[in-house]
């Protein structure tokens, strides 16, 4: 058995980087219901969110700015200009299968747009959202 204990963390890794968007709205369903219980993600919910002005930044104030109103479409950030890819997985299939870049990424983009973290609950529903559930 020793020689195979060399692979677990190979093993490891790999499931957790083959993470699909659904999977991942699960998981970020789940950690919700821990804290709201019978939570389940909207697609409406997530749309209300994608598109909601917060008014924390002028140059950022909704995820709409830099990723357009349609998220099937590529967009550009609004203060560097960088080009962005879409964000709907249906369009960009690398979109939401990496938990530690969309925790990342997450982390990023709430803070400048919300002004906060986003909730477990807001990320499933923003998921549940770009995954088609409009």
């Amino acid at each position: 058995m020793k020689p195979l204990l060399f692979l677990l963390p190979v093993l490891v890794t790999a499931s957790v980087q083959a993470a699909t968007p659904t999977n991942l709205m699960k998981d970020y369903a789940a950690e919700a219901s821990r804290q709201q219980a019978g939570f389940t993600p909207s697609a409406p919910r997530g749309a209300a969110l994608y598109q909601r002005d917060f008014g924390i930044s002028a140059k950022l104030p909704s995820c709409t700015r830099c990723h357009r109103d349609d998220p099937t479409q590529a967009g550009q950030h609004s203060v560097t200009g960088k080009p962005i890819k879409p964000l709907a997985p249906a369009t960009n299939p690398e979109r939401f299968t990496d938990r530690a870049k969309a925790d990342k990424w997450f982390g990023r983009n709430c803070k400048e747009v919300m002004g906060r973290d986003c909730s477990a609950a807001e990320k499933a529903d923003l998921i549940a959202f770009l995954t088609g559930g409009r």
